[in-house]
């Protein structure tokens, strides 16, 4: 009951976040577009930031529109792919279908719960596959961590590409030289906190270890470690990396679709959409679900820096979000919640021949 009410707080909390940030975001700009309502002449009872999403939405090209999710399907057959390429280290040959859909699935459980997705995915590919679920659990941590590497070498090349607009920005928001002295004390405390624990945890590693708990945590540790060591043993590198690296690519795709769908941003250039596909990234990196409002407000900062008023970058946030989020991730993952089961009824990855 206690894990219960734990988990059924932090939904709330997460789903708090989300929609604060949101909230905040409309009213600010409903605030701006009644002002931009008033220096038109036009009057406050026909001025609604909500008709001006419809309408935007609706103005945006299906085409566009139709290519990200072909994008976002291709990154996760790629990310299929790879996920199965470290499984087979295993000795096993899960089928690609089965992998394909549990990504989505993943994706989907997401937006109810953020990062419950990774439990989700572990556990629907354990039970149906047949793999343990430590190893399982191990090959995603392996995948998350390339993903991770890959976000922080996109972000490097964002931050290179538009470094001038990036550092005006800064210079306007933050007083760098007050700041130091926080980060600084920050740093110590959190050092000084982990050398204690680790020190604790030293001292009393021998009770620890031979422990039922730690015995438990021995045996989990083993098979996650094995899931980790998959990366290594993959039998095609190259097209490991070439997979890891079309992941991103088709997510930078996914922005730039949706940038030429609106008029507004359609003439933006590729540098545009790396930045706003690097603060996109991680505004769903920060647990929101589907980074609801974190999403909004990093792309519609990044945006802003090219010119585009924070009323269209608005917009194109919210298209982008409900696109990806509801073409994308709903659509697909509800797809995969029916057609799982359907699909494994009466299969044996023993008994039948693996792809």
């Amino acid at each position: 009951m206690n894990k219960n009410l734990a988990n059924a707080l932090k939904f709330i909390v997460f789903i708090g976040v989300g929609f604060g940030i949101l909230y905040l975001l409309y009213n600010s700009q409903q605030a701006a577009f009644l002002e931009q309502c008033r220096l038109d002449g036009t009057p406050a009872d026909e001025c609604s930031l909500l008709d001006k999403l419809v309408a935007d939405f609706k103005s945006a090209s299906p085409f566009w529109l139709l290519m990200t999710l072909v994008a976002f399907s291709i990154s996760n057959l790629s990310r299929a792919i790879r996920w199965n390429m470290m499984l087979r280290t295993f000795g096993n040959t899960p089928r690609l279908i089965n992998a394909f859909l549990t990504i989505n699935l993943a994706y989907f459980a997401n937006l109810g719960f953020p990062r419950i997705g990774e439990v989700v995915r572990a556990a629907t590919m354990s039970r149906y596959e047949k793999i343990s679920l430590e190893r399982v659990v191990g090959t995603i941590v392996v995948g998350r961590t390339i993903d991770v590497i890959m976000l922080m070498i996109i972000t490097g090349i964002a931050l290179l590409l538009g470094r001038e607009k990036l550092w005006n920005k800064a210079l306007e928001l933050v007083d760098l030289g007050d700041k130091v002295d926080t980060l600084q004390t920050l740093a110590i405390i959190g050092v000084v906190a982990g050398i204690t624990v680790i020190t604790l945890a030293w001292w009393q590693r021998a009770r620890i270890m031979g422990s039922a708990i730690g015995q438990k945590v021995i045996g989990v540790l083993k098979g996650f470690g094995e899931g980790m060591q998959t990366a290594f043993k993959v039998d095609n590198t190259p097209m490991f990396l070439v997979h890891s690296v079309n992941i991103w690519a088709m997510y930078i795709l996914m922005t730039y679709f949706i940038i030429l769908a609106f008029s507004p941003t359609a003439g933006l250039s590729l540098e545009a959409a790396l930045v706003t596909f690097t603060a996109g990234g991680w505004g769903i990196v920060i647990p929101s679900p589907g980074g609801m409002g974190t999403y909004h407000f990093l792309t519609g900062e990044a945006l802003q820096l090219y010119g585009i008023s924070s009323l269209n970058a608005f917009s194109w946030a919210n298209i982008g979000f409900f696109t990806i989020n509801i073409g994308c991730n709903v659509l697909i993952g509800a797809a995969a919640l029916l057609l799982l089961p359907w699909l494994n009824r009466g299969y044996t990855p023993s008994d039948l021949e693996r792809e």
